[in-house]
């Protein structure tokens, strides 16, 4: 089976993972520290805060900006669910924002027309978490210039697209957000195992995300409600988590951001090399905006259903069955059972569904061969009768 996705671990991955093993410190030392600073080098930003999880990193974002119950969260339905849990774990509504059909990701106009009703309504947005889908960076200019007419915190929710690049300029620099967040799963562009980072040029909302990031507990005399009783003293000032990484999981991290540009070029080359050579089957690949260099995570295909005979189930039970690990990114957040519950309807957003309806994840990790790109791109000739 080839794999829609998969990890890349070189020697010098494991000896740092081996180094941190033989030191004094497997939590809490400086592999941490280190990886924080070099990833907010790498993109522009002033603070780094690395954590277990992007999860994690979206939960403390949120809670940093003020979020709370009574306030609203919109994201993009065509995202995995963490997206809009993040303002759920924090006692807010969530809304969604229908999606662009060329770049897949929140819609600037949708969003705008949403805005226009919601001032009405009294019910805008506190924090609108975008989400850089396949590692293609939305529209973060248009959604700036919309937070500063309606008054709403911006998280990039750039899980997919460290090491890509918007206007020029890497992802994450915070240019138009108030926080990044970057994930580092086994199957995105550089892997900690598990693990994320928020970043942020707020000093501000660096230190309260790194006081919500390890219990809420602190030694900075600084941030005490009282004085210090000796040496050994800590205060718990806020209701913090236990959402730190690991020495380990961050000398990982290290490692692999020496050959992040390397990565991402590849899976680009990879994703054009798709685009040759599937020019001419009954599908649509990926579109690339020109002010943007995609992270490239995901190669989302989408059917043309009006020139085919065969089903979407049929075409990804097809390439499963011929070793081809397909998957489809994403269901839409809106029909999930949860959010059905709170009076979302599976029509409410007809992009986002219909993208639902043709949307396939062929295989792109780095060190795919161009041997098994062939025999995916054979696969779906077959899976869509081309053959």
């Amino acid at each position: 089976m080839i794999p829609y996705g998969r990890q890349d671990i070189q020697p010098q991955d494991i000896e740092a993972v081996i180094d941190v093993l033989r030191s004094d410190f497997l939590t809490q030392g400086p592999a941490v520290p280190r990886f924080e600073m070099q990833v907010a080098e790498k993109v522009g930003a002033r603070h780094a805060l690395a954590v277990n999880s992007a999860t994690s990193a979206l939960h403390i974002a949120c809670l940093a900006l003020g979020l709370s119950e009574g306030d609203w969260l919109w994201t993009s339905p065509i995202t995995f669910v963490a997206s809009a849990n993040c303002g759920r774990y924090c006692g807010a509504q969530v809304d969604f924002v229908d999606i662009d059909p060329y770049t897949y990701n929140l819609c600037p106009k949708a969003m705008e027309a949403k805005l226009k009703h919601a001032e009405q309504e009294g019910r805008l947005p506190k924090v609108v978490v975008a989400v850089h889908l396949c590692g293609q960076p939305c529209d973060m200019q248009a959604i700036h210039t919309l937070s500063q007419r309606y008054g709403f915190k911006i998280i990039e929710d750039a899980s997919h697209a460290i090491g890509g690049k918007y206007q020029g300029e890497y992802i994450g620099n915070g240019r138009y957000s108030d926080v990044t967040v970057f994930s580092f799963h086994p199957v995105k562009i550089i892997t900690t195992a598990e693990g994320g980072m928020a970043l942020t040029n707020d000093r501000g909302l660096a230190e309260r995300m790194d006081l919500l990031r390890s219990h809420g507990v602190t030694r900075n005399p600084e941030l005490m409600t009282q004085e210090a009783d000796g040496p050994w003293y800590y205060q718990q000032v806020d209701l913090g988590f236990n959402y730190r990484m690991t020495e380990l999981q961050a000398a990982l991290g290290v490692s692999q951001l020496d050959r992040l540009d390397d990565y991402v070029a590849r899976r680009n080359a990879l994703a054009a090399r798709y685009n040759d050579l599937l020019a001419e089957l009954p599908i649509t690949t990926p579109w690339q905006h020109p002010d943007s260099y995609s992270g490239r995570h995901l190669y989302v295909i989408r059917l043309q259903h009006e020139r085919l005979s065969v089903s979407h189930r049929e075409v990804f039970e097809v390439l499963r069955e011929q070793g081809v690990g397909v998957n489809l990114h994403y269901i839409p957040v809106h029909t999930q059972p949860y959010y059905q519950a709170m009076g979302f309807q599976s029509d409410d957003l007809p992009e986002a569904e219909r993208y639902y309806g043709e949307a396939i994840s062929l295989p792109l990790f780095p060190t795919m061969t161009e041997v098994q790109q062939d025999e995916v791109v054979e696969a779906l000739k077959k899976a869509v009768g081309a053959v």
